[in-house]
């Protein structure tokens, strides 16, 4: 199910018309209709201008700029040395979602009910936790965060807030059901938030009285996924450090590159009072250059579903399959390395596929191709000792060894050509479960097509040039272990 694409305003709870001015409208367009939206307010505030008066610092050299190729981001106006800080929050200009009534000098109220909200939201959509608080926050007339709040985005062009056509455009299941997942989530989340503050009374609503939809709960959910850091931080009443997410004001519109030209550094403790968060430059940033930063070694399953971009040529992209004994069977045929024991293996076989979590009842069956080990570890290693006959060679070796690629030939050389052979035959399979070909999905930028649009089909793209390179990098390598065996044959 997809998200509507057009909301409205709900009606309030009953409240007077002073309690209306210390409110904000939590009315939101669910999609972009371009790759760069609007901003939350027509003239939002000067960020730059806010963190300065906060206290902040930022560099006088930055400023936010809105263009090509990334979008809305921090710009060099002249040289910037190696070395300098850029940016500086406070403490208290760090938005983060704290679970302490203290935290509003409360144990009651407004913070409580969020609190209670936020323990219904699943730990791997920890978004929505810092997206309720996001709200509260942009609900309040009088937040100290506004300033930053009036500079998020409209909208997001992400895949909750696709279209149903465009959701079936991405062609790659494991996407389409976290899609559908957190879709779901969303509408099911809405009616429990409505149940709850149903009941709540003006005093102790955490929105000032409006009620909140699944496109204001998906805004949220996105405005965080999309910006969030997952620093360092210290948890009320527990003696368990862990990372916490936070929105950083002007750091979050920095973008992403593999190779950033500036970091972030922390205070470790994350209760002192004048702790801040700071980005450096790690190179010289030349005149109109963004100041970039690594978002993190992610697949483009995640920069789609929490970013909404594709990185093309991505090295930390995969592409996810289920491993399954018949398929391998088959994909062994193909590749002429036909073994019975896929489809019977040994006890002493099944043993070791029990050890690698792909055996049993409660087997982990996702394998992946890609990435920078190429072939998943677990798969390679499953793939050598079923094509491999001689039970002393195989216990020979450890875990670890049978799952790394970079070791040349641990059973021998016919079985890693036949090992390596199945993985190629299977790439072959997931690449013709695509409904298109590349030379389709080019084809279709050459017509009027939304953003949207634009984003599944390059994100499909990805995927399919993803295999080919698994392909002709193992194809590269069975031509180098063919031709050493065949030298030492010789």
């Amino acid at each position: 199910m997809v998200i509507v694409a057009a909301s409205k305003m709900l009606t309030a709870v009953s409240t007077s018309a002073a309690s209306l001015a210390h409110r904000r409208s939590l009315t939101c367009r669910a999609t972009a209709s371009a790759g760069t939206a609007s901003r939350l307010v027509p003239h939002p505030s000067d960020l730059i201008r806010w963190v300065r008066r906060e206290g902040g610092f930022v560099h006088p050299n930055l400023r936010i700029a809105d263009g090509d190729p990334y979008g809305l981001g921090v710009v060099a106006t002249n040289e910037i040395p190696p070395g300098s800080e850029l940016i500086a929050l406070p403490s208290h200009l760090l938005l983060r979602f704290d679970r302490s009534p203290e935290s509003d000098g409360a144990s009651d109220g407004p913070h409580s009910t969020l609190v209670e909200l936020a323990r219904r939201v699943p730990d791997e959509l920890w978004a929505m936790r810092l997206g309720l608080k996001l709200l509260q926050e942009r609900a309040t007339a009088r937040s100290i965060w506004w300033p930053y709040i009036s500079n998020l985005p409209e909208t997001f062009c992400i895949p909750i807030f696709f279209s149903g056509d465009d959701i079936k455009n991405l062609h790659y299941a494991p996407l389409i059901h976290q899609v559908n997942k957190r879709c779901r989530f969303l509408l099911e989340f809405e009616k429990e938030i409505k149940n709850i503050l149903d009941n709540v009374s003006l005093r102790n609503h955490p929105f000032g009285g409006q009620d909140v939809n699944s496109s204001s709960l998906g805004w949220a959910m996105s405005a965080v996924s999309s910006r969030a850091f997952q620093l360092y931080g210290e948890i009320p009443y527990s003696d368990k450090p862990k990372n916490i997410p936070m929105l950083l004001p002007v750091i979050d519109m920095c973008n992403h590159s593999f190779a950033p030209n500036a970091r972030i550094v922390q205070e470790q403790n994350m209760n002192k009072q004048n702790m801040s968060i700071k980005v450096v430059a790690d190179t010289q940033i030349k005149q109109d250059t963004h100041v970039l930063l690594n978002y993190g070694s992610l697949s483009n399953d995640f920069f789609l579903l929490d970013y909404g971009f594709v990185i093309p040529s991505n090295p930390h992209d995969h592409v996810e399959l289920k491993y399954d004994e018949a398929l391998l069977d088959a994909a062994s045929l193909a590749a002429g390395v036909s073994s019975s024991s896929f489809l019977s293996p040994s006890d002493w076989q099944q043993d070791i596929l029990s050890r690698l979590n792909l055996r049993g009842d409660e087997a982990l069956l996702k394998v992946t191709l890609g990435g920078p080990g190429l072939v998943d570890g677990r798969l390679l290693a499953a793939l050598r000792v079923l094509l491999s006959s001689n039970k002393e060679t195989v216990q020979r070796h450890d875990l670890d060894t049978l799952m790394s690629l970079s070791e040349e030939a641990p059973l021998g050389m016919s079985t890693e050509v036949a090992a390596l052979r199945t993985v190629i035959s299977l790439c072959v399979v997931a690449l013709e479960s695509f409904p298109t070909k590349i030379m389709q999905d080019e084809s279709i930028f050459k017509t009027a097509i939304s953003y949207s649009t634009e984003l599944a089909v390059r994100f499909r793209m990805q995927k399919k040039l993803t295999i080919i390179d698994v392909m002709r990098k193992l194809t590269q390598k069975v031509k180098k272990i063919s031709k050493m065996e065949l030298t030492a044959q010789n």
